[in-house]
């Protein structure tokens, strides 16, 4: 399944090598004798694993494996939340999950440990009594001080919990978290999508209540209830405080980042006849109308590159050498850009098969992260919802982002003198005024507005 990582582990003292480290130095004990003492530990940390480049802290969204599960390596174990997708997390390694050190529904910054992995039954109760001291807020410290804080002699270990009851599978729940969220296998969300099957009326059978493939496709071939059923999605929670779901929470440091870039905004008015008449031609071979404004734009842009560019430091700008369209999509609890790389060079059915695969993995948020955060210049369109204008924030680590409005009919005179009527549509472009200016975009919306208008070359 795309998506899947393996998580890093190290191997922590055994309570032998602790005992030994708590004593006196033995002089002349070499390198390999303390890597020996290590290895017998057979017990190995498993950590929050950096699922983007801009991702500092991960969400358990939900365990795969309980405790005292044996795992092969290549085994899912749980499921992290990034700030733009989430993944199922495979063990490097073949062992036992002997605790969990970060619940589900709880977060965790990368590079901590989540859980410990156990070689044998026989570890789990020495890994269970070391969780108590790890604290799932803070990064895990190198293998000395734990060596350190562990020669203390240690509290007697609590018993082992019962097998059955740690691993007994609990009764189905519906599977949703803090009011409205789904909590469903990647691969679970992407076959319900192709089934048309709501997972907000389907009942968990996974760990936790979490949504598995065999659950989506009984509830597919489920005979359909004469009555009508009660509509599983809560209502919202009127009154009461939410946090941010940690794609929630990104989009608000990059909102307030952007703060930070002084920007401008240019408006301009297109007419659209010729481009929906073309639309309207070729919509039977799958061609979208985002597909024909992102090659329009990327056309546009390979006429101004420093429309195209982007300042990171202050000092400097790049002019980037590819143009990579990203254009927002909301998707459940959060917005995602979906990014149409090179999108200049393909020609429009192969960017329209592109987008439709980008929308169903965003939707699925099974996004890998060059897939969303490569854009170069950024469409934002409020249009197919009948907004006829509005302003786009910048996002940052770019040079403008498009606003696109509705096409609406619209009275306007003629070249003759006349009244007539044209179907016509609002474009704001907001961008870092650092390096573009008002004649720049000025240029390029005029090279824009051509293009739509006379749409002949956005099918070669």
């Amino acid at each position: 399944m795309a998506g899947l990582l393996h998580l890093n582990s190290t191997l922590l003292p055994s309570a032998s090598a602790l005992r030994r480290r708590a004593g006196a130095p033995v002089l002349g004990s070499s390198s390999s004798s303390r890597r020996r003492c290590r290895v017998e530990a057979k017990i190995r940390e498993i950590f929050m694993p950096a699922l983007s480049s801009t991702m500092t802290e991960g969400k358990i969204v939900s365990w795969t494996a309980a405790e005292g599960d044996r795992l092969s390596k290549g085994d899912p174990v749980v499921v992290v939340e990034s700030d733009k997708a989430d993944m199922d997390v495979e063990t490097f390694h073949d062992g036992f999950l002997a605790a969990v050190l970060v619940p589900a529904g709880e977060s965790a910054p990368v590079g901590s440990a989540i859980a410990l992995l156990a070689e044998s039954e026989e570890e789990i109760p020495v890994a269970q009594s070391q969780a108590a001291s790890f604290s799932p807020s803070a990064a895990p410290p190198p293998p000395q001080e734990t060596a350190a804080e562990e020669a203390s002699p240690p509290p007697p270990p609590p018993p082992p919990p019962a097998p059955v009851a740690v691993s007994a599978p609990a009764p189905p729940s519906p599977a949703t978290q803090g009011g409205a969220r789904v909590v469903a296998s990647p691969y679970a969300k992407k076959l319900a999508k192709d089934l048309a099957v709501d997972l907000f009326s389907v009942t968990g059978s996974g760990p936790g209540g979490r949504i598995v493939a065999k659950d989506v496709e009984a509830a597919a071939t489920a005979p359909k209830k004469a009555a009508p059923v009660v509509a599983a999605r809560p209502d919202v929670p009127l009154g009461s405080t939410v946090p941010f779901t940690t794609m929630q929470g990104a989009v608000s440091k990059n909102m307030v980042e952007s703060l930070a870039v002084p920007t401008f905004r240019v408006g301009y008015t297109i007419t659209t006849d010729a481009l929906d008449q073309l639309y309207k031609k070729i919509k039977s071979k799958g061609v979208t109308m985002s597909a024909l404004l992102a090659k329009a734009t990327a056309m546009a842009l390979v006429q101004h590159p420093v429309v195209n560019a982007s300042c990171r430091d202050g000092k400097s700008f790049t002019y980037n050498s590819s143009i990579n369209i990203a254009v927002a999509v909301a998707i459940d609890g959060g917005l995602i850009t979906p990014v149409l790389q090179d999108a200049d060079k393909l020609d429009i059915y192969s960017l329209s098969r592109k987008w439709k695969e980008l929308v169903d993995k965003a939707r699925a948020k099974q996004l890998q992260p060059h897939e969303y955060n490569s854009g170069t210049f950024t469409l934002s369109n409020l249009g197919m919802f009948g907004v006829d204008r509005f302003d786009a924030i910048l996002p940052p680590g770019t040079g403008a982002i498009m606003a696109v409005g509705a096409s609406q009919p619209t009275v306007v005179g003629t070249k003759d003198g006349r009244i007539g009527m044209k179907n016509q549509m609002q474009v704001n472009v907001t961008a870092d005024h650092r390096i573009i200016y008002g004649a720049d975009l000025a240029a390029f919306l005029q090279t824009l507005s051509t293009i739509i208008e006379d749409p002949k070359d956005l099918t070669f």
